[in-house]
């Protein structure tokens, strides 16, 4: 099947008559890549669907208003963190538990989940990412795991370069920590 460009997608949407097919399309080039995203900060495969579901709603709902000033990529990718965030805030909430409580429960979820197919060391680090306060984790994970450019963190996140780049490094040096002394 043909991967559409993101250019393509939006003249399919502002067609009345290939609307839905810039949708399916659209889901398409980037469920995968906003699914990771996701999963990464909400941990646990039911929710991060849950997640990925009200993204793509949120997406379709907002394309009208898409101004193209930015990737669409890059747009979808800002939608998909605040949904993780408004989830995650609103699970804690729900649920009444502290920082410390949250960093348990979803490293027990991350061992017992039968998605995760890490191995020990894979499953260490994960742990050792869990620990951090999500706002690191968010920019590490970025970092680190899709080497995202700081710039298109900046636009994602919606804050500085250099603010990123303190942010990474002190969580660089966090996982570091844990790992040496685990």
């Amino acid at each position: 099947m043909q991967e559409y460009t993101d250019e393509e997608i939006m003249g399919l949407y502002r067609n009345e008559e290939s609307r839905n097919m810039s949708l399916h399309y659209l889901i398409k080039k980037y469920e995968v890549r906003l699914y990771w995203h996701i999963r990464k900060i909400v941990i646990d495969h039911d929710d991060t669907d849950d997640v990925l579901q009200n993204s793509f709603i949120k997406v379709w709902k907002g394309m009208a208003h898409f101004k193209e000033d930015s990737k669409l990529y890059t747009w979808m990718y800002r939608i998909a963190t605040n949904e993780s965030l408004d989830f995650s805030r609103k699970k804690k909430r729900e649920n009444l538990i502290s920082f410390s409580s949250v960093e348990h429960e979803l490293s027990k979820a991350l061992e017992t989940d039968p998605y995760y197919k890490g191995d020990e060391i894979q499953l260490k680090l994960q742990k050792a990412i869990l620990t951090l306060p999500e706002k690191q984790r968010i920019v590490f994970n970025m970092r680190y795991y899709d080497e995202t450019p700081y710039q298109q963190m900046a636009e994602i996140l919606e804050t500085s370069e250099g603010a990123l780049k303190a942010s990474y490094h002190i969580a660089a040096k966090k996982v570091e920590e844990y790992l040496l002394n685990k």
